[in-house]
């Protein structure tokens, strides 16, 4: 046997997604480095470790105790480089933090500095859909959940981070209405909707069902970018977190339509379960956030109490 590390953690994220490309995107490599690097390790067994149905990759049952053995050395090779830089006096380990897709927008900036001061940290972060990020919390799979709607069945500890601010949007080629959109013109809008399970579709239909407004759904969508594109491109108008607009407001590829009742607020959230064992480096991480979290907002999201909004009688 000759197998390297590196064969090991790219067999490791295969695994994990399931999927050469998307392995792939994660390692930063290209695809053909992804599978030559899985060849070279499945060359040293005789039995396969994955396999081609269609066009499905799918685990075998020998690949996937070869994974459980590689996640363990990987790991003990990670806690070498943590004792290592520990003994230096340098604050180590690994950060894992799960994230709804447009928290992207606002953790970095929550992160940036931090990670500066602590060389020896290993940020491990996934930007997905909520239920996958309430299912990693739930699991204990991270140390940290960034979302905008708390879980309705789990018992967590949260430290606030900043108001989510959404909006009724449309594109460049939709003229601003003379006056304030009514209820019932939004009644008659044909809105693009974010997919079951999202933040941004929870909070939208729960300001729907709050006011009693039957909305006419006109597609579905199952990113915040694959429906800002749409709206862009004329497909329909939404309901936005502004977070993510700020560059389509500035080039006119989006305006915000004034609309009763709206900005429709929420609140970006850190949470962790409650009793759980925090590492050094993640209690290190929410003490550096109740520390820096002032500046951080002044410094990063002051823009977003600056954004016009046209002001039009109702």
């Amino acid at each position: 046997m000759n197998y390297t590390l590196h064969q090991l953690k790219v067999f490791a994220k295969v695994v994990q997604t399931k999927s050469i490309t998307k392995a792939a995107e994660e390692l930063y490599m290209s695809q053909p480095a992804v599978s030559i690097q899985l060849k070279h390790l499945q060359d040293q067994f005789e039995i396969p470790l994955t396999e081609v149905v269609g066009r499905q990759l799918y685990v075998t049952d020998f690949g996937k105790e070869i994974y459980e053995m590689a996640e363990r050395i990987i790991n003990e090779v990670y806690a070498i480089n943590y004792k290592t830089m520990s003994y230096k006096g340098h604050l180590a380990g690994r950060l894992v933090i799960s994230v709804v897709s447009t928290g992207k927008y606002v953790i970095p900036y929550f992160l940036n500095e931090f990670l500066k001061e602590n060389k020896g940290i290993d940020l491990v972060m996934d930007v997905t859909n909520k239920s996958k990020v309430i299912n990693s919390l739930q699991n204990n799979e991270v140390d940290f959940a960034l979302v905008s709607v708390l879980p309705n069945d789990l018992k967590v500890n949260k430290e606030p981070l900043m108001e989510n601010h959404l909006y009724v949007v449309g594109g460049r080629e939709e003229p601003l209405p003379k006056h304030v959109i009514s209820k019932e013109e939004l009644k008659n809008m044909a809105l693009i909707f974010r997919e079951e399970g999202s933040g941004t579709r929870y909070v939208m239909e729960s300001y729907f069902n709050k006011h009693k407004i039957d909305i006419r759904k006109k597609m579905e969508l199952t990113s915040n970018e694959a429906v800002k594109q749409a709206v862009i491109a004329g497909l329909g108008n939404s309901i936005m977190p502004l977070i993510g607009l700020r560059n389509d407001l500035l080039t006119g590829d989006l305006k915000i339509l004034p609309t009763v009742g709206f900005p429709v607020k929420s609140q970006w959230q850190l949470i962790w379960l409650q009793g759980k064992k925090m590492s050094p480096v993640a209690q290190a991480y929410i003490e550096y956030l109740k520390k820096h979290k002032a500046s951080i907002l002044k410094d990063n999201f002051s823009w977003i109490d600056k954004v016009p909004v046209k002001k039009l009688k109702k």
